[in-house]
């Protein structure tokens, strides 16, 4: 064009998302679920951090929470019931370059996914790990899930159940290699997203448990703590999960928590007095990564990937 400088005219303007790049089909939870609450702060980190929508994958098994990739304008795998984590695994190995998350109920983590759950805490490969814990098979109509509460009524244990819950923190903190394991709430936004936050800045398996509401069938379980503050402790630390000094003065009982302590982590993890401790438990940043060796061979090319193939079978040559 006349008059124009020709750099001008030709300068590439730097990409920039906004929070409607990241969000997908309306949300078809019910009202007061607290999905919805997990859904826009992963959607507003997202945007903040501004993940490629193309680089990023949310990947789920069954259940309510799990209709979670339908909701994000990103890749997703909606997968078979407990089966997120090794789908999530197995991207991570060849993708390294991809921002995983994965979101997992306590029916589909805790029961049928718990052996991929407690390898994959081995491993710790580079994926975010978020388990939308609401005590309950929502989806599948009020069931009773490992998480439910003993004399907790549903539709297997109509009397009560008479197990002793699960305590997935605990049972996380026990398995070799944890390195990040943390509980929040979907009542309290700023907590929730810095949990988050600091969930997928980490390098390693994020295991994050959201004790997350059910208004149709376990409305009544967080009900109290929701009401009263006094009933949560928050877990404070500058290596911990750091929220605004006005979020935290709304908190009574508070603890100084330091999160490579692990036997004071699970000390706090497995206090029964009513209780919710939310923060970081432990968090270990030189933990072994899988993916690490998974990414091996990545940059070989066609003849380069043939010969190794056939070096190995000439181990085997009779």
């Amino acid at each position: 064009m006349y008059g124009l400088k020709k750099d001008w005219a030709m300068e590439k303007r730097p990409r920039v998302c906004v929070l409607e790049d990241y969000v997908g089909r309306e949300a078809r939870w019910c009202p007061g679920c607290g999905d919805h609450a997990v859904l826009s702060s992963v959607q507003r980190l997202a945007r903040d951090l501004q993940l490629p929508p193309e680089k990023t994958v949310v990947v789920s098994g069954i259940g309510c929470s799990s209709r979670f990739p339908h909701y994000m304008k990103t890749y997703g795998f909606h997968g078979l019931h407990g089966r997120a984590i090794p789908v999530a695994c197995g991207i991570r190995s060849r993708r390294p370059d991809l921002d995983i998350f994965v979101v997992t109920g306590d029916g589909d983590c805790c029961a049928i996914g718990t052996a991929h759950w407690i390898h994959a805490i081995r491993y710790n490969m580079n994926i975010t790990v978020l388990l939308l814990d609401n005590n309950i098979y929502g989806l599948t109509k009020a069931q009773t899930s490992p998480t439910t509460k003993r004399t907790e009524r549903s539709n297997t244990h109509p009397r009560g159940s008479f197990f002793v819950s699960l305590n997935p923190i605990s049972v996380t903190l026990g398995i070799d290699n944890a390195s990040f394991v943390a509980q929040t709430v979907d009542w309290n936004p700023p907590h929730l997203y810095e949990t988050i936050k600091a969930a997928h800045e980490h390098k390693g398996t994020s295991f994050v448990r959201i004790l997350q509401r059910c208004p149709h069938y376990t409305s009544h379980i967080f009900a109290e703590a929701q009401r009263d503050s006094s009933l949560m402790l928050l877990m404070r630390h500058p290596e911990g999960i750091n929220v605004p000094d006005a979020v935290a003065k709304t908190f009574k009982n508070q603890v100084e928590h330091d999160p490579s302590n692990l036997n004071e982590g699970r000390e706090i993890a497995s206090q029964s007095n009513g209780v919710y401790p939310i923060g970081l438990f432990y968090k270990n940043p030189q933990a072994e990564r899988y993916d690490d060796f998974t990414s091996y061979g990545l940059d070989m090319g066609p003849s380069a990937k043939i010969e190794a193939v056939n070096e190995a079978l000439d181990r085997f040559m009779v």
